[in-house]
């Protein structure tokens, strides 16, 4: 990509999940595209790794371990990123889990309260701590999100819920947000094999359950990523931008 060709050139990217999968690939991808990256995920070698491919291409990454559901380590997150670029134009909200696909009865309940900890309230915490820089610079706002927050499935209903909760978010912070010029929409990658899905479904295979659908390579969500970071504050807001080849 040309300098003449970086669409986020100047503007700093805030990516959690950022050590693997979905959250790996859009970090680079970003940092290709102009934007300067603070990597955040609770696994500090793989995040220690994207910062150093970043830096070595000649882009500027930093990487920041943070739990998303602490809300004092998200502060000092968005405060860290602050300080190294001078203010945040781009929140990722990638960080997520799935921890227990059996029925309720079933199931765990701690694992099922950590899912939405991580899945809801770790955006929540996200977008609360950076909103005034989000403000400052009229910047974008990308939730990761699932068909399975828009569609009631069976098994895994910790998941569903935590998602669906972050499409209503979206869609609330968008209302109340409007006027500051921060677009925050949602992104639905459909399946993805990554580091956490690799034992459910591969790409390049049909999906287990779902015959018709894609599975695709934490790449094929960039495009997409892309051009939702890349919106002007007058852009598409409160809405959702899937991958998935079903409705949702």
């Amino acid at each position: 990509m040309t300098e003449l060709n970086k669409p986020l050139a100047g503007k700093t990217a805030i990516i959690t999940g950022a050590g693997r999968g979905i959250g790996r690939a859009i970090a680079i991808a970003f940092a290709e595209a102009g934007a300067g990256i603070c990597a955040a995920a609770r696994s500090r070698n793989e995040i220690d790794e994207v910062a150093a491919i970043i830096n070595d291409a000649g882009g500027k990454a930093i990487a920041v371990e943070c739990d998303v559901t602490d809300s004092v380590a998200v502060d000092e997150l968005v405060a860290r990123t602050v300080s190294e670029f001078g203010g945040i134009a781009i929140l990722v909200n990638n960080a997520g889990v799935g921890l227990d696909r059996r029925i309720v009865g079933d199931d765990d309940p701690d694992l099922w309260k950590k899912t939405v900890e991580i899945n809801l309230f770790g955006v929540y915490h996200c977008i609360r701590a950076a909103l005034p820089h989000l403000k400052a610079s009229r910047g974008n706002v990308i939730n990761v999100g699932s068909g399975m927050g828009h569609q009631a499935r069976n098994l895994n209903s910790s998941y569903n819920v935590s998602k669906a909760g972050l499409w209503m978010l979206t869609q609330c912070l968008a209302l109340e947000l409007a006027d500051d010029g921060v677009c925050i929409n949602e992104l639905v990658p459909g399946p993805v094999e990554t580091p956490l899905t690799t034992k459910i479904f591969q790409a390049g295979k049909p999906h287990p359950t779902i015959p018709t659908e894609h599975v695709k390579l934490p790449e094929d969500v960039v495009p997409l990523a892309l051009y939702m970071a890349s919106q002007p504050p007058t852009g598409p807001t409160g809405q959702s931008f899937s991958l998935a080849r079903r409705p949702l």
